[in-house]
């Protein structure tokens, strides 16, 4: 795997945007708080340089020139002292004592460059040339006439912000070089998956359409889109199946009624016949020609059902009033079949549906109980209300459906007689299947002990 590849994935870039925005805001977090810390180091240096001043001051008014010298003389030669700056002159600007140069008298705050406090702990000896730093100094004129002024380094403060600042960049390193490095592991990490994605496709491309994308189990994103995509194989294996089925069930069925239909028209041009002959021979073709466009008919109804096209067509319907329709019409056909016919509609039941589809529907099941069941069966048909919506049912004590086939019953061109002699294109519970699942209904085969029964769960009418 090329190492670049890590670089331009979408983790990466993440990663990478994330750093420089936790880096900037970090930025912005050591701004406000290297400013409260300066202030407050300030403001410390400043209350701690007064409170002193206050003090030395006092001594100057109780023991006047000669105490206060005496003070500052010992601060200075100890070491508890060594950050602090001292300045005492007369009013004729004589220095007294102090190891501050002597300057010109100055009312308030002043900052001095004054040499690098070398007086400390272990430290390092005192070069040639000393180095200077900054020293912050409170002067003010005494009564008598002299002058004092008092300071401290700013060295500990500044050393305090440099440790800040050193801290703040240490940490921004860190943070900079984790995020490449969490970056370039999650990108690994991603890039495995996506190949392992890519190799599947291929493979599926290739004609292997079994393959399937493995699955970690961790839920995450990449493992849901793994989980959505096998789905989706799974559901276009399952209709490459069907198609491979339909093509089959399509050759079979067309190949014996486009058969007969040449031999006819093959037996009528060799031959010479009377013109009741030719005429017979022609409604004959038409018949079978008739037969083949229902077939093709019923598969085009078929898809475009399942297509969902039609749910525009949806309005409220009274199924009550399909139902029976369906039952008033083919009541008259069932008796003449020498079959008994049982009607049981609860009335005003609607549903948000296509009447024209709802009317196949039922139609579809009631001619399908007429074509199965022998002489002196009974069928019911019946519509009752329920919690989730209407139900309805067909059912009769014909022969009935065994168990492993209630559900190959609803595949296109599948017929439960193999010989495939009865009249039929094995379309009729395909389509009642496919109008079903456009509804959102139910549909539930069952043993009717004996016989079977179709029971249909539409859903609830929304008002």
């Amino acid at each position: 795997m090329n190492p670049l590849r890590n670089f331009r994935t979408i983790f990466f870039k993440l990663t990478s945007l994330y750093a420089v925005v936790f880096s900037v805001s970090s930025l912005i977090v050591f701004g406000i708080i290297f400013w409260i810390a300066s202030a407050t180091f300030e403001q410390q240096m400043s209350l701690s340089i007064t409170g002193e001043f206050s003090t030395l001051e006092k001594e100057y008014q109780v023991g006047r020139e000669t105490e206060l010298t005496r003070e500052l003389k010992q601060r200075i030669a100890s070491r508890e002292y060594s950050f602090s700056y001292y300045l005492f002159q007369n009013a004729k600007g004589q220095k007294l004592a102090g190891n501050l140069p002597t300057m010109t008298e100055f009312e308030g705050w002043r900052k001095i460059s004054v040499p690098y406090p070398f007086i400390i702990k272990n430290s390092t000896p005192e070069p040639a040339e000393p180095r200077k730093h900054t020293a912050w100094v409170m002067g003010k004129r005494l009564n008598g006439g002299g002058f004092l002024a008092v300071g401290t380094s700013t060295y500990r403060n500044e050393e305090l912000k440099e440790t800040i600042q050193e801290a703040f960049f240490w940490a921004i390193g860190v943070i900079l070089v984790l995020s490449f490095v969490g970056g370039t592991v999650l990108s690994s990490g991603f890039l495995r998956r996506v190949d392992e994605i890519n190799r599947t496709s291929k493979a599926i491309i290739n004609g292997h359409l079994s393959e399937r994308i493995t699955t970690l189990g961790t839920e995450d994103e990449l493992d849901l889109l793994a989980a959505n995509l096998n789905t989706m194989l799974d559901h276009i294996q399952a209709l490459m199946d069907s198609l491979q089925q339909i093509s089959t069930s399509i050759a079979h069925d067309l190949r014996r009624p486009l058969g007969r239909l040449r031999q006819h028209l093959e037996a009528t041009r060799q031959e010479t016949f009377s013109a009741e002959t030719y005429q017979a021979a022609i409604e004959d073709a038409l018949r079978e020609t008739d037969n083949i466009l229902a077939t093709f008919g019923g598969l085009i109804r078929i898809a475009q059902i399942e297509s969902k096209t039609r749910r525009f067509l949806f309005q409220t319907i009274d199924l009550s009033a399909v139902y029976q329709t369906v039952a008033d019409v083919y009541g008259p056909v069932i008796d003449e079949a020498g079959k008994t016919f049982e009607v049981n509609i609860v009335p005003e039941l609607k549903i948000d549906g296509d009447r024209e589809l709802l009317t196949q529907q039922v139609v579809n099941l009631v001619e399908n109980a007429i074509s199965h069941t022998p002489k002196g069966a009974h069928i019911c048909l019946s519509l009752s209300p329920s919690q989730q919506g209407p139900v309805g049912a067909l059912g009769d004590n014909g022969p009935g459906i065994p168990k492993e086939k209630r559900e190959k019953i609803f595949e296109r061109f599948y017929r439960l007689e193999a010989s495939r002699t009865s009249p039929g294109n094995g379309l009729g519970l395909a389509l009642v299947k496919a109008v079903a699942n456009l509804h959102e209904a139910t549909l539930v085969v069952a043993d009717n002990h004996p016989g079977v029964v179709f029971t249909i769960r539409y859903k609830a009418f929304n008002k």
